[in-house]
């Protein structure tokens, strides 16, 4: 099986940000939620909360919005800006694995066939993560308990905080602006 970080790597940025200014636009009354989305930057930036943490205090604007069909409707929006590169070689058992919301990633994992999709649990209404942070080496946890595996023949990513699957693969690719090349320890 091929595995594939999303952000940065088949979507050509951050698909939570670029979903934030998405329903910012459609929703202008989510600005109520920039305090504590500033002070949860700031208490990051100070080393006084962890990135989950931070990720909670970001996603408080979720509460205004119905998550899932704004997931949708950015998909159908965004859908299109799915790496060429990705779409020339994806199979059907490849697997997506990000630190992004799997109520997110869902919808254009389903519009691209990807059948697994192993991503955080946040909760679509408040933010709230019911899990760990999929990032670094939990992705491995979480390839070996949802796949019962680790086995990957290739692996493609933008982040040096993927180099524990980088390293179980038989072969590993860095993504850089659309280009695949080889991992090389960046």
């Amino acid at each position: 099986m091929n595995v594939y970080d999303f952000d940065g790597t088949i979507y050509p940025g951050d698909s939570t940000v670029d979903f934030y200014l998405y329903a910012l636009r459609r929703r202008p009354a989510l600005l109520r939620f920039a305090p504590r989305q500033l002070l949860g930057g700031i208490l990051y930036a100070l080393k006084r909360i962890d990135k989950t943490q931070f990720k909670e205090r970001f996603f408080c604007f979720l509460a205004g919005i119905d998550a899932e069909a704004m997931a949708e409707a950015f998909w159908e929006a965004r859908g299109g800006k799915i790496g060429e590169w990705y779409l020339r070689q994806r199979r059907a058992d490849d697997v997506v694995i990000s630190a992004s919301p799997e109520f997110l990633l869902s919808p254009i994992c389903r519009r691209l066939g990807v059948r697994r999709l192993i991503a955080s649990d946040v909760d679509a209404r408040s933010g709230a993560f019911r899990g760990t942070n999929c990032r670094g080496e939990e992705k491995v946890r979480r390839l070996a308990a949802e796949c019962q595996t680790t086995r990957i023949d290739e692996f493609y990513s933008d982040s040096r905080s993927d180099l524990p699957l980088a390293k179980i693969a038989d072969r590993a690719f860095r993504v850089k602006k659309g280009n695949v090349l080889p991992w090389r320890d960046f």
